[in-house]
Parts: C-alpha cells; structure tokens; sequence
C-alpha cells in the first residue's frame, strides 16, 4: 500500500467517523508537518459544509489548501515568493479537483441540498449524498495532494 493510499484511508475513515471533510483532509496530512493532530482538526472544523453549512467552496478542497499552506505557505520572515508559489499550488488544485467534480462548491457537489435546513439535512441523507459526493471530494483532494501537484507544475506560474 502506497503512502497515497494511507493517507486516502485515513481521511476517508475519519470523514466517516464524523469529522467533516476539511478535517479529514488536514488531519491526514498532519503528521507531515508536525501538527497535533486535535490541532488539525480544531484549526479546520468551521471550514466543513462549505464552510460552516454556506455551502461555498467545498470542505474537502478548503481542507487541500491548508495543506498546501502548509507546504509551501508564507511564514514569518518569508519573501512574497511563498505567497505566489502558494497561490499558484491553490489554483492548480483548484482547476484539478473542477476538472473532476465540475465545480468547488458545495451547494453544486450536493445537486442544490440545503445543509442550513433541517429538511436538507434530511434530503442529504436520504440520497446517501455523504458516500456518493462528500467522500469521493475527499478522496480527490487527498490524491492531487498526494501527486504533488507542487512537482508538477512550473514554480512560480501563476493562473489568471
């Protein structure tokens, strides 16, 4: 078993376990970077549901950027390079994951379920919309992360 595949395994069996999607995504890479892993759910846990049941950006994929903040983010003492070189990664990552799935945003993934409803709520669970759209979202971004779409790409392009 491949690296990519424990860290897709992890990230899938905690978004099962109940954590959101952005936590999963971060906490499978925590140990990467030396985070705690209570910290890498704590720092990502108002960013699932499109952040926080608005339904924009996908938890998954806001998950994703933490990591490449991570990677290769700007911290203190950095030049602007960092930010450049992190912008570039977030739109790959971007482009990767809509080539995949057609859009980033949560409310499109879910076909127009609305999580800020109790009704919605129920809607998502009925057409099993965890299983068949969340954790394929959170594998996708699991497995640009894993392909180091940093390696594959030219340093220091940035998208319009």
């Amino acid at each position: 078993m491949t690296m990519g595949h424990e860290r897709m395994d992890k990230a899938v069996a905690k978004f099962l376990s109940g954590y959101n999607c952005a936590q999963s995504v971060l906490w499978a890479f925590a140990d990467e970077y030396a985070l705690p892993p209570d910290t890498a759910l704590k720092i990502a846990c108002g960013l699932g549901a499109g952040l926080a049941r608005r339904q924009a950006t996908c938890g998954a994929v806001t998950g994703g950027i933490l990591v490449l903040g991570l990677r290769h983010g700007r911290g203190e003492g950095q030049d602007r390079a960092a930010t450049e070189e992190t912008y570039a990664r977030t739109q790959e990552l971007l482009r990767r994951f809509e080539a995949r799935h057609g859009t980033c945003e949560c409310r499109q993934l879910l076909g127009g379920c609305d999580l800020a409803t109790a009704a919605g709520r129920q809607a998502f669970q009925d057409r099993d919309l965890l299983h068949s759209v969340c954790q394929v979202c959170v594998q996708t971004v699991v497995t640009i992360l894993e392909d180091r779409l940093d390696e594959s790409m030219a340093v220091g392009t940035v998208g319009a």
